[in-house]
């Protein structure tokens, strides 16, 4: 079983990963929740976790991380997830609170105390970032991080940056260059392992955890129907599905460069075959097992959980 850290910015595909975590306890055990700006600003992702803790009646503690990246201001994509940063579902103001320590001292303590920690990092790096600059006496203790971000071709934001990256290179630079394990779960990969429209509208036949991811949905998959396209990737869920399940991925080991400025590249993930402090980066996955990884995690959730 892996000790796990979630490092994200709630977020539709956030939530569904951690619902997938949440699905396979003999798998993960979920240390805490860590938020940063990203989607939305800090206060609105953190919220929106909140949001989602209650609905299940989870404890899981949710630390506020950084809201603003390292150098440059935030960026928040009202168009991708909403003014809310999880527009669609209608759930209460949380009644769960944060904890009363920050995201990087949570991560200092958990690391001093633990053998191994995997961190899952579905937002921005810059939580990440700070606490390799200022604990790195401790980065021997984070066994990987299965992140999503970048890619090896393409980019979302500018013509070759994916947002995760672009929204602090300068931390995602720190985080590849630390020599800590890096899994990368780029653009290319999550759009292999998309989901068909036709498959989420079927959430809402389901219970609890499937109607929460059926509204989650409606919003999310506005891009796609907006563009004809009869399917969208939940790009979040990969890094999770991979740990689950990495022999349905195909991978390279690859040397990942982080570039920090420039027009249409700032935030691109050069990928070269190096042997020198190489990461996985994953490329394809089996489109089929990928979902049915997901759709059974959202089967046991609405059996654990009865509204």
């Amino acid at each position: 079983m892996r000790k796990i850290i979630i490092d994200c910015d709630p977020g539709h595909d956030d939530v569904m990963a951690i619902l997938t975590c949440l699905a396979h306890p003999e798998a993960f055990e979920i240390l805490g929740i860590c938020t940063v700006a990203g989607n939305q600003t800090m206060e609105k992702v953190t919220k929106n976790i909140l949001k989602v803790e209650d609905y299940f009646g989870l404890d899981i503690p949710v630390y506020k991380g950084e809201a603003a990246p390292l150098v440059k201001a935030p960026e928040p994509q009202p168009a991708a997830h909403g003014e809310s940063g999880m527009d669609g579902p209608v759930l209460p103001e949380p009644k769960r609170t944060v904890e009363d320590k920050d995201a990087l001292t949570f991560y200092k303590e958990t690391l001093e105390k633990e053998d191994s920690v995997t961190i899952i990092a579905l937002a921005p790096l810059t939580n990440i970032a700070l606490l390799i600059k200022n604990y790195p006496e401790l980065v021997n203790k984070i066994d990987c991080i299965s992140l999503m971000g970048g890619s090896v071709y393409s980019g979302n934001i500018q013509k070759r940056s994916e947002f995760n990256i672009y929204h602090d290179p300068e931390a995602a630079r720190i985080v590849f260059d630390s020599g800590v394990r890096v899994i990368m779960a780029g653009l290319e990969v999550c759009a292999a392992g998309s989901i068909l429209l036709s498959e989420a509208a079927e959430f809402k036949n389901g219970g609890y955890a499937s109607k929460l991811c059926f509204d989650l949905m409606e919003f999310y998959k506005l891009y796609a129907v907006k563009r004809g396209f009869d399917r969208t990737p939940i790009f979040d869920l990969t890094p999770v599905i991979y740990l689950l399940k990495p022999e349905i991925f195909k991978a390279e080991e690859m040397r990942v460069y982080i570039e920090l400025d420039g027009e249409y590249c700032r935030g691109m993930t050069v990928c070269d075959k190096e042997k020198e402090n190489p990461h996985l980066v994953l490329l394809d996955t089996d489109r089929e097992k990928f979902i049915e990884v997901f759709l059974d995690a959202l089967k046991i959730l609405d059996e654990k959980y009865l509204a």
